[in-house]
């Protein structure tokens, strides 16, 4: 994989600013959330060391857009190119998750599909991950090995830029001013980094190794109390799936304006009472614990079931989110707690 060195990161953003508009992470109080760069704020340029709080869905997938329009057709609205910088390895699997979700054959959804060609990906390595992420559980890194079309990884001396797509190698050579050779300490400074990074992670998760496959630690405990236990604290508040950058369920509902009907497509929860409803009045998941239960089934074994990736990056958004604290590496690790017992208890027998 080709990389420069680039030692500012403003003349950096400056070219990418100039060629599409340009969303970077903002420090509010001890989360980064994004907004768009602006060249002259010289406070705009911050290299975020953990994953922003808010999901990189919202570029893709908005939490409302206008879906349809009667009697006239609607197409998607002309995007303009955008780049998205200090993505993390966790944000960049849930980009492979929703693309299967919403670029399937059968199921295009075109306004993302709109916004998905026009992206340009510039992730950044973790530098520090904090005490909820636990990306490597699901297989992920604290820092990017695909997905991205930029990588940056911050060393001593300025920043080591991985090259992971053709259109970033077109942006690279039209920029090559902006570049130089990276030194070799850079890159032995940057691999230093990584790992002690994902030792961070591991050590944070040592606690909550399973004995078996997630998802067959969750089938393995459908018929477990802990979910009507968890939902003893549960406010319904559906932060966990609001934040989460996976979540992609949606309603459609109809509104009438002056001269024509809308069809109004929303952010939708498995969480929320009424999801499940149909014709009626019925509801097969009006009990909060089997909504629960079924967030980690969809989590952790539907979703791999059909698409062979689990749906969970564990980028630890909804455990800072949720309003109890609900933390799904301690419910994983209770049903997994239940499963061996019960293994050993028909073992003894």
């Amino acid at each position: 994989m080709q990389t420069v060195f680039v030692s500012e990161l403003k003349p950096f953003f400056d070219a990418v600013a100039e060629q599409m508009d340009l969303y970077v992470p903002k420090k509010t109080g001890a989360h980064y959330i994004y907004d768009k760069y602006d060249p002259a704020d010289e406070a705009a340029v911050q290299f975020n060391n953990i994953r922003a709080c808010t999901p990189v869905k919202e570029f893709l997938f908005p939490l409302r857009e206008l879906a349809a329009v009667f009697p006239e057709s609607l197409e998607p609205e002309e995007i303009r190119p955008f780049a998205v910088f200090g993505l993390k390895d966790c944000d960049l699997r849930s980009i492979e998750i929703l693309d299967k979700v919403f670029t399937e054959e059968e199921f295009e959804d075109s306004f993302y599909i709109a916004r998905r060609e026009k992206m340009f990906i510039i992730s950044s390595d973790c530098s520090e991950p904090g005490t909820s992420c636990w990306c490597t559980f699901s297989g992920g890194q604290p820092h990017a090995e695909k997905g991205f079309d930029l990588n940056i990884s911050m060393v001593g001396n300025g920043f080591v830029v991985e090259v992971g797509s053709e259109k970033a190698s077109e942006f690279v050579e039209k920029t090559k001013d902006l570049f130089a050779e990276v030194p070799a300490e850079a890159l032995t400074e940057r691999d230093a980094a990584r790992t002690e990074a994902r030792r961070r992670v591991d050590d944070n998760n040592a606690e909550y190794t399973l004995d078996e496959p997630a998802n067959e630690v969750v089938a393995g405990g459908y018929e477990s109390d802990v979910f009507d236990m968890e939902s003893q604290k549960c406010v319904e508040c559906q932060a966990c799936t609001r934040v989460c950058p996976t979540c992609h369920c949606f309603y459609l509902y109809d509104t009438k304006r002056e001269d024509y009907f809308a069809k109004m497509k929303m952010w939708d929860s498995c969480m929320r009472l009424a999801y499940a409803e149909v014709a009626g009045g019925e509801n097969p998941r009006r009990v909060l614990g089997d909504r629960i239960r079924h967030r980690f089934m969809h989590k952790f074994a539907y979703f791999l079931d059909r698409y062979g990736i689990n749906m969970c990056v564990g980028c630890g958004r909804c455990i800072d989110a949720d309003s109890h604290k609900m933390d799904l590496r301690v419910v994983l690790k209770k049903l997994n707690e239940e499963l061996k017992g019960a293994k050993e208890a028909k073992v003894a027998k």
